[in-house]
């Protein structure tokens, strides 16, 4: 896996980064700290990372055990360090699935499938923050 990254010059601290599976997204910083605020910070570009790696991973495993699944929405709430590195010390993940006939013990084994064993995101955050997480399911008969 690899990607590059270019900053978008004195103006600011805009930076763009390009994956090496050939997509681009953007970075700023708030404009105290020299940033225009057009992109989404680095820090939550992790954050959104990791929900996204543990959603694919719920959807993914309730697909596969032949659940009708038809939304999944995570909600992260973080904490991180006053000092620098101000590294992320509390992530809550706040699930809610929808489907039809959903069980409710499925649902909540995804997700600790995901956390426990599939997230690589997740398992990198929790060497410095403590993961928690809820389940919401909503089933749409």
């Amino acid at each position: 896996m690899e990607c590059t990254i270019d900053w978008g010059g004195p103006e600011g601290m805009l930076f763009v980064a390009r994956t090496g599976s050939g997509h681009v997204t953007a970075m700023d910083g708030a404009p105290e700290g020299g940033g225009n605020n057009l992109a989404p910070r680095p820090m939550e570009m992790m954050l959104t990372g990791a929900g996204g790696c543990a959603a694919y991973d719920v959807v993914l495993i309730l697909k596969r055990g032949r659940h009708a699944v038809t939304g999944c929405q995570v909600k992260l709430n973080a904490e991180r360090a006053d000092t620098d590195p101000k590294v992320f010390t509390r992530i809550n993940f706040a699930f809610t699935v929808t489907g039809s006939n959903l069980p409710e013990a499925a649902v909540e084994r995804a997700v600790k499938l995901s956390h426990e064993k599939y997230c690589s995101a997740s398992a990198m955050l929790a060497k410095t923050a403590e993961i928690t997480h809820s389940v919401t399911v909503v089933n749409t008969n």
